[in-house]
């Protein structure tokens, strides 16, 4: 842009990065997305993708739940959740089975296999974890949860 071009510039206006809100919210924004690109390449040895974890520690918190309800958990479509399944099967890290009650109702649960690989996912997840909020102290850590938590809360309300 040259001298002319903006001097005929519209006059300034409040841009959102000028924001102090805007600019905090983008830097959470590239924290995860930084954190989600280490994991992703810490989980790699273990052949684990991060949907996969996400589904495989759902089911071992949540044993028996049902396809619909996991869906549910993880805030996707059923859709979803019936392509990722598979792959966890065919690899011997999930069952699926029918519900004794309703033939509709497909119940998960992890495999000895599954668990143990979940276990090994989970120390990599947790050491990569400890790294990163070792850059803030344990009040710091537990308010940027909080604030998390209420950021999330008020958008569910809506």
């Amino acid at each position: 842009m040259n001298k002319t071009q903006a001097a005929t510039r519209e006059p300034a206006r409040s841009l959102p990065w000028d924001n102090p809100r805007f600019r905090n919210w983008i830097a959470v924004l590239r924290a995860e997305k930084a954190v989600v690109r280490a994991l992703t390449q810490a989980l790699a040895p273990l052949d684990l993708k991060l949907a996969q974890l996400d589904v495989l520690m759902n089911v071992y918190r949540h044993p028996d739940t049902s396809q619909h309800e996991l869906a549910r958990r993880l805030l996707v479509g059923r859709s979803n959740i019936t392509m990722a399944l598979p792959e966890l099967e065919k690899q011997g890290l999930l069952r699926r089975e029918g519900d004794a009650n309703d033939k509709r109702v497909i119940r998960l649960s992890l495999t000895p296999k599954g668990e143990e690989k979940l276990m090994k996912a989970l120390a990599v997840y947790t050491d990569l974890l400890d790294k990163v909020l070792a850059q803030s102290s344990a009040q710091e850590c537990d308010m940027l949860g909080e604030i998390m938590h209420r950021i999330a809360t008020s958008l569910e309300t809506e």
